[in-house]
């Protein structure tokens, strides 16, 4: 098991993701938020982190790129186009790099994937994060965020409502408390990523974050209160507080 020392921190690489396509927004990745680029929030917290020794960008964007170097990531590569297209599935991106960078003789244990579109995640959640793998032994940490339980679910037959599942709780002390990924963070040991072929692994464990800064960029209308967060309530959600 990895020790958390400052010793071992060179084996632990975070790696932001960020395609130049992008329908909902276009540019989403560079598009300016509060005042610096979108992808800006997610290198100033990994560069906060007291674990994180490298940050990589995969991006096959040269201007994106050239974003990412200036906030202090590194750009070892440019992504393969065929790792670029708007189905690509996020977990051969990772490989890709993971296999990149180990091929040019880094040692890597533990992988963090944390993407662009979260702006409000923290380098307190990042550490906590992985000081939750390495305390726990697990395979995987992630942050999710809590959800209503309580709201029935509903699907639409034309214009009929039908209920989603047949069963309801009687009451909303009944309803057990619920929780999705958010997006924030992933992070994963080297091993379960690159021999097992997945992120997750059996033991996974997870970090919550408030709702508030669980917001995952995808539409204009994220994009809106994302920015109204920073630039009303940054004081709370954003840094020292949490």
């Amino acid at each position: 098991m990895v020790e958390l020392t400052m010793g071992n921190r060179n084996n632990i690489v975070a790696i932001i993701p960020a395609r130049g396509g992008s329908k909902g927004i276009p540019r989403k990745n560079i598009r300016e938020l509060a005042g610096k680029p979108l992808i800006a929030y997610t290198i100033e917290a990994a560069k906060k982190s007291k674990y994180i020794a490298k940050i990589i960008c995969s991006t096959d964007d040269e201007e994106i790129a050239l974003v990412a170097k200036t906030f202090g990531a590194e750009v070892p590569f440019l992504r393969p186009k065929e790792l670029a297209k708007d189905d690509t599935p996020m977990l051969p991106v990772i490989q890709h790099a993971v296999r990149f960078l180990e091929e040019k003789g880094l040692n890597i244990d533990l992988v963090i994937l944390l993407q662009p579109t979260s702006p409000l995640r923290s380098e307190k959640e990042i550490d906590a994060a992985i000081e939750k793998l390495i305390e726990t032994n697990a395979d995987s940490v992630v942050t999710v965020h809590k959800v209503d339980s309580h709201s029935r679910r509903f699907r639409l037959e034309r214009d009929r409502l039908l209920p989603l599942q047949e069963k309801y709780f009687q009451s909303h002390q009944e309803a057990p408390d619920l929780y999705a990924l958010n997006g924030a963070i992933y992070i994963f040991r080297r091993d379960t990523l690159m021999k097992d072929n997945t992120f997750y692994g059996e033991d996974i464990r997870a970090i919550v974050m408030k709702e508030e800064k669980s917001i995952d960029i995808d539409t204009p209308f994220d994009f809106f209160i994302a920015e109204m967060i920073f630039l009303h309530w940054k004081g709370e959600f954003v840094g020292e507080k949490n």
